[in-house]
């Protein structure tokens, strides 16, 4: 369904409670699976549930769909683990999604992967065993996902991992994630520069509540910017594991500052704007959409580098950014996999923008608050918000956001 957006007639101010985070649920049900005790509750979205669905099943074909965490961890999960035998497949985007690093490395360490399709790409034919472990080299430029799935399953292993990370490691916060969540379920790990230590062991049952999704967070960010408005969100941590939590130390350079209060973020606008921004999304690429939106939106020069592993998202996001934000009259340049950037130029408009998602949630999200700017935008394919925030559109109609159905509004 294609939705067209109009802002609030008055000045936004809501609250609201953001699903819970992804990549914890992620993670909580791997190690899960691995021995450490049920979570009470995990993300209720689209990746969230391939995964559950996956861990459940006993069927030798499992089709995870678009979601690329579901692809990484079940297959070191499904490696390691002795009689599993699986061919994992997903989407035809999720075929021309790399797991070539990932594959290399569980076999070094014993494992039984097969392509069935092209080299270094799903689907994968896996027979599950118990790996020897020891000290290897994993690329780590890909994707933060790849170190993350070794991890979990090190403590298996027979003696241990001692893990190098080779080149620029992307998202390295998702790795101290990890290992912290192994550290609070018994396993001891240790990170010192580009390696990580895991020694053997068992998991020991841990039942922490998973955090609320700072990833999702970057949407009310870019909104309160653009809007000018007080934004609340509820049951959020100032001391999270999430990576993306420095969001709340990146938006008063876009004019949003955050007030802690009784466990809530409370978000509102400030007039001392930053004359431009410059900012390495090595460690945070999942915000660059919301980030470049706001920028344009409120007419504020940016460069942002570190973002090469975006090519290798649901779809090429650096395209997709540069693309949809020509449609608001800002041209935006990509160099190669290292920048993307504005100086601030911008073309006239002859028609309102209708926003291509390209089966990415983040660019149906990132998008949306470009109403406020352009009144009675269309977002394409609303639907994908279900990958990772299912009650977004719900979330922006309670802000005061007229969400409605393009085809019913055309006639």
């Amino acid at each position: 369904m294609d939705y067209r957006i109009f802002p609030p007639e008055e000045i936004l101010e809501t609250t609201v409670t953001l699903p819970l985070s992804k990549s914890v649920s992620a993670r909580a049900l791997i190690l899960a699976a691995l021995g450490a005790g049920n979570p009470a509750e995990v993300a209720d979205c689209e990746d969230t549930e391939a995964l559950e669905s996956a861990l459940a099943s006993d069927a030798e074909e499992i089709n995870v769909g678009a979601a690329g965490t579901a692809m990484r961890f079940l297959t070191a999960y499904y490696a390691a683990t002795p009689g599993r035998d699986a061919v994992i497949d997903g989407s035809e985007r999720m075929r021309e999604r790399p797991v070539g690093p990932l594959v290399d490395t569980l076999r070094k360490l014993g494992a039984k992967i097969e392509y069935t399709g092209r080299e270094g790409f799903p689907p994968l034919k896996i027979e599950g065993r118990r790996l020897t472990g020891g000290e290897i080299e994993i690329d780590s430029t890909l994707s933060s996902q790849f170190v993350s799935a070794v991890m979990m399953i090190a403590p298996t292993m027979d003696a241990g991992l001692k893990l190098h990370l080779m080149g620029d490691s992307v998202s390295m916060p998702y790795i101290k994630m990890t290992a912290e969540m192994m550290s609070r379920r018994g396993i001891d790990v240790e990170i010192e520069r580009d390696t990580v230590t895991i020694a053997g062991g068992k998991y020991g049952d841990c039942s922490e509540p998973v955090e609320r999704d700072w990833s999702a967070a970057a949407f009310w960010y870019e909104i309160a910017a653009i809007t000018a408005g007080w934004v609340t969100l509820t049951d959020m941590s100032d001391r999270s594991l999430q990576g993306d939590s420095v969001l709340a130390e990146i938006f008063p350079r876009l004019g949003v500052l955050t007030e802690w209060s009784d466990g809530s973020a409370e978000l509102s606008a400030t007039p001392e704007l930053y004359s431009r921004i410059d900012l390495d999304m090595t460690d945070t690429p999942d915000l660059v959409q919301a980030i470049a939106v706001t920028a344009c939106a409120i007419g504020l020069p940016f460069k942002l580098t570190g973002v090469g592993n975006l090519r290798h998202k649901e779809t090429d996001r650096l395209e997709a950014l540069r693309r949809e934000l020509l449609k608001f009259g800002c041209v935006v340049e990509i160099e190669g996999d290292s920048a993307i950037s504005w100086d601030g130029r911008r073309m006239p408009l002859a028609e309102v923008p209708v926003v291509d998602t390209y089966n990415d949630h983040r660019m149906a999200m990132a998008f949306a608050p470009m109403s406020v700017f352009l009144p009675g935008i269309v977002i394409r394919d609303a639907e994908v918000v279900g990958k990772s925030y299912p009650g977004y559109w719900d979330d922006l109609r309670a802000a005061g956001f007229i969400v409605t159905d393009a085809a019913q509004t055309e006639e």
